[in-house]
């Protein structure tokens, strides 16, 4: 599995069943913040944080996703990913969540730009779509800041702590990054 190097202090790296209790209690430390944008957040238990990380090693194997963990300064600071969605059309999802404490420098927008040079020059993918609530500015911001075009709302895409929300839908293509300046 790819290691992608994305500053000198910083990498993403594919997680082992070692990882699943530090990344346990980056999510518990960040739970109420992660509990406003990640459904998952809420109940997230070492367990099934555990059974996440080998769920991300089969799905690599399988060729469905790239999960990766964003190292930072040695320590496990987030993830980042590629879900394949739509094999046949050759396209993907890009996902990520970083602790709050870390965000603001950059290294989400170099985890996702890495994994969209993967996408798109290693997995010959057309089109890598990005979902994000409405009010999370920070995760918008990424979308474009590395060009993602907004294609429109998805209305009530995701559930969350009972209820539905809307998602604005970004998208690039493999045209779109390869003629970026």
């Amino acid at each position: 599995m790819p290691r992608f190097e994305l500053s000198e202090s910083a990498h993403l790296r594919p997680l082992d069943d070692e990882d699943a209790g530090e990344l346990y209690e980056l999510i518990a430390a960040n739970r109420s913040y992660l509990a406003q944008w990640m459904p998952w957040a809420p109940d997230q238990t070492y367990d099934g944080t555990l059974s996440f990380v080998r769920e991300t090693k089969r799905k690599a194997d399988a060729g469905e996703g790239l999960e990766l963990g964003l190292i930072d300064d040695g320590s496990i600071v987030g993830m980042a990913g590629l879900h394949v969605a739509e094999p046949d059309n050759h396209g993907a999802r890009v996902g990520y969540w970083l602790a709050e404490d870390r965000q603001g420098r950059g290294l989400v927008t170099r985890a996702v730009s890495a994994l969209l040079s993967h996408a798109f020059e290693e997995w010959r993918f057309n089109r890598v779509e990005l979902r994000a609530a409405p009010d999370n500015v920070r995760s918008r911001a990424v979308a474009e800041r590395l060009g993602f075009v907004e294609e429109g709302l998805l209305r009530g895409a995701e559930r969350i702590a009972g209820g539905y929300r809307d998602l604005v839908l970004y998208a690039m293509l493999a045209a779109d990054w390869t003629g970026r300046s």
